[in-house]
């Protein structure tokens, strides 16, 4: 019956789990913060039409005190329209279309950041969960050792020391298992923030990668988010610079009037008004955008010098948690298999229960440091995706 009812568990918490790849596209499709940044791309599309509009034309009335028995006595009624100097509309859409590719830039950059959370935060419920699982394995089989070892019917001083330290080895598993839980419940918790939703159980498995190739990283830096941010960003100052040119030529103000007078004829006035650009005030500005594309300029090579930096941090992690891993498992681990295979044969026949302990704990520590390597190597992978842009 216990059998059942765990076979029924096991299969619940199947069918509840859920993929990294399924949090991914569900986090990209309704995140508050990215649906934020939706918003504001769509306030600027109506920023885009409005860019192109005319100004709204300027209705005047004005009517002077003097008797209506006099010539200059009237009401008169004055409209206005600003007409914007050639190509200043089609600069002011320029402009907002720049805005707008910047803005999806930025969304793009904040969906690559996303993503990066998630994967990292996922690939630590993959390492707290497999070091659990290990620490549970190694409290069962301390266990059954000292239950074994306690059978025997006679033991020394120097036998009762070695099921002491064992007593104390089993309590500090059992320390890390309590700390390792309240790891993964607090690391669900982040995930589901991300998320969005709430998530109880993630279907992951994790594995060691290839070597990986330094060249072949840097080639796919070209498609940083960052990067291309910086690109709009300046291709927006760009535009904007190309404004403050026109500037230096002022736009055309049409006037027409209609003068009311009671004991004479009305008559029409026309006109034209225009700003005179005499103080150079036009050529600070240009000055000013000017100096702004190059601040640009320069916050785009800082950002590619950084990104080299962090594509070689994370590159020599790879390097790092490969090598480690494969030293672990070509080297380490089938020595220390055979120390224990030594040590299980003479503990069954009341050997040091001591020396037993110590091998059974290097054969932990060097699993759990293959756990991490793994963990290491797959969270710097998913770091190097997201500086090349990556989305799953």
């Amino acid at each position: 019956m216990k059998a059942v009812i765990l076979s029924i568990f096991l299969l619940y918490n199947t069918l509840q789990a859920i993929t990294l790849e399924k949090i991914i596209t569900s986090a990209l499709a309704k995140n508050p913060s990215l649906e934020s940044i939706q918003e504001r791309i769509h306030a600027n599309k109506y920023n885009i039409a409005l860019s192109n509009q005319f100004q709204n034309p300027e209705l005047l009335i004005t009517k002077n005190t003097l008797d209506s028995s006099q010539a200059m006595s009237q009401s008169v009624v004055i409209l206005k329209q600003n007409i914007p100097f050639y190509n200043k509309r089609d600069t002011n859409k320029k402009i907002a279309e720049a805005e707008d590719a910047l803005l999806h830039e930025k969304l793009t950059a904040a969906k690559t950041k996303l993503v990066e959370k998630i994967k990292s935060e996922s690939y630590t419920i993959w390492k707290l969960r497999e070091l659990y699982r290990i620490i549970d394995e190694y409290i069962t089989l301390t266990k059954q050792n000292i239950t074994l070892y306690e059978s025997y019917t006679s033991i020394d001083e120097n036998q009762h020391m070695g099921i002491m330290k064992a007593a104390l080895s089993l309590s500090d598993l059992q320390i890390q298992k309590s700390s390792l839980r309240k790891q993964i419940t607090a690391s669900y918790a982040r995930l589901s923030y991300l998320a969005s939703f709430k998530i109880d159980h993630l279907d992951i498995a994790l594995q060691m990668g290839e070597k990986p190739d330094l060249t072949q990283l840097q080639n796919a830096l070209s498609q940083n988010p960052d990067l291309k941010i910086k690109e709009k960003e300046l291709r927006k100052q760009n535009a904007k610079l190309q404004m403050t040119d026109l500037n230096n030529y002022p736009d055309i103000n049409l006037i027409a009037g209609y003068a009311l007078r009671e004991n004479f004829n009305n008559y029409f006035t026309f006109g034209i008004g225009m700003s005179l650009p005499i103080y150079g005030s036009e050529d600070y500005k240009e000055e000013k955008q000017r100096a702004l594309i190059l601040s640009v300029i320069s916050k785009k090579a800082d950002t590619q010098i950084f990104i080299n930096a962090e594509l070689e941090s994370y590159y020599a992690q790879l390097l790092s948690s490969y090598e480690i891993y494969h030293i672990i498992q070509d080297k380490a681990l089938p020595q220390v298999a055979h120390m224990f295979e030594l040590s299980s044969s003479s503990i069954s026949v009341g050997a040091d229960l001591f020396k037993y302990i110590d091998v059974l704990f290097q054969k932990l520590d060097l699993e759990q440091k293959s756990i991490q390597a793994i963990a290491n190597y797959n969270l710097a992978k998913a770091k190097i995706a997201q500086l090349t842009g990556e989305l799953q």
